[in-house]
C-alpha cells in the first residue's frame, strides 16, 4: 500500500513497485488507507505512509492500527528531517522511517528489509525458549512468553500483540538483562539514531511496555528505571 496525497509522487512509487514485481494500492488520505487496512480485502504486506496527508496524519494513522492491534508493517515517509519527528514516528507505531527526499533504491531496500523480516517473523517459529538471551525465537520469564518471531507476549492472562519495533526493543533489553542501558545506547543500537536525539519516545516505548509485561505497570519488577542513566531488564525479579 501506497499512501500519499502527492499524485506524481504516488503513480511514481506506483510505477517503481511494480516494475519490482509487487501488486500495490494506492491512497491519497489516511482515512481511506485506514480504512482499507481495517476491512475484510486481501491482506497488506507493508504500507508506505506519507506523514503529512490531508486531515489524518500518518503519525495518527499507525497509531489507530495499532490499537487497533493491526500489525501491518509500516514505513512513513516525510519531509520532517528532525530525530525528533523519526522518534514520533516510531513510538507511534511506525517500523521504518525515510526522510524526503528519498533515493528510490534505498526505499526499495527498506521496503524489501520489512518483507524480509515479516517473513521471518511470520514463519520461522523456534521451539526452544532462551533463558540467558533474546538471541533464540523465543524467551520466557516468570509465567510469560516472548515470541520474537510471532511478535506476540503470551501470559497468564492473554496474548498482546507487538510491533516490529516492541520486538526489537525488548530483544535489545533481553539481550542484556542484568545491565544497565543508557537511553543514548538504546538510540543508537536499535534505532540507529545519533545521540544527540531527545529521548522521551524511549520512554513511551518503555511504558507500553511495561503495560504488558508487568503485573503493576507503576511498581515493576522486570523493565526497571535506573534514574538519570537508562533502563534494566530482570528476568527473575525476586532476585
Amino acid at each position: 500500500m501506497v499512501v500519499e496525497d502527492e499524485a506524481h509522487l504516488a503513480q511514481g512509487l506506483r510505477f517503481n513497485l511494480e516494475a519490482e514485481g509487487h501488486a500495490v494500492e494506492v491512497f491519497g488520505t489516511g482515512e481511506e488507507a485506514l480504512q482499507r487496512l481495517q476491512g475484510a480485502g486481501e491482506p497488506i504486506d507493508v504500507a508506505v505512509l506519507d506523514v503529512m496527508l490531508p486531515g489524518m496524519d500518518g503519525f495518527a494513522v499507525v497509531s489507530e492500527l495499532r490499537k487497533a492491534e493491526l500489525f501491518v508493517p509500516v514505513l512513513m515517509l516525510t519531509a520532517l528531517h528532525r530525530p525528533e519527528d523519526v522518534l514520533k514516528g516510531f513510538a507511534s507505531g511506525a517500523d521504518d522511517y525515510l526522510p524526503k527526499p528519498f533515493d528510490l533504491n534505498i526505499l526499495l531496500a527498506r521496503i524489501n528489509s520489512l518483507l524480509r523480516r515479516r517473513a521471518w517473523h511470520g514463519e520461522e517459529r523456534a521451539a526452544n525458549t532462551g533463558k540467558s538471551n533474546g538471541d533464540s525465537g523465543s524467551f520466557e520469564f516468570n509465567g510469560r512468553v516472548v515470541d520474537f518471531n510471532a511478535l506476540e507476549l503470551r501470559t497468564a492472562g492473554g496474548t498482546f500483540k507487538l510491533t516490529l519495533m516492541e520486538v526489537d526493543l525488548l530483544r535489545y533489553l533481553i539481550r542484556n538483562q542484568g545491565k544497565v542501558v543508557s537511553r543514548k545506547q538504546i538510540l543508537e543500537d536499535v534505532w540507529g539514531l545519533p545521540e544527540s536525539t531527545d529521548t522521551r519516545a524511549i520512554d513511551n516505548f518503555i511504558v507500553r511496555l511495561r503495560r504488558y509485561i508487568e503485573d503493576q505497570s507503576a511498581r515493576p519488577r522486570h523493565l526497571l528505571t535506573v534514574r538519570g542513566v537508562g533502563y534494566k531488564f530482570v528476568a527473575d525479579a525476586e532476585s
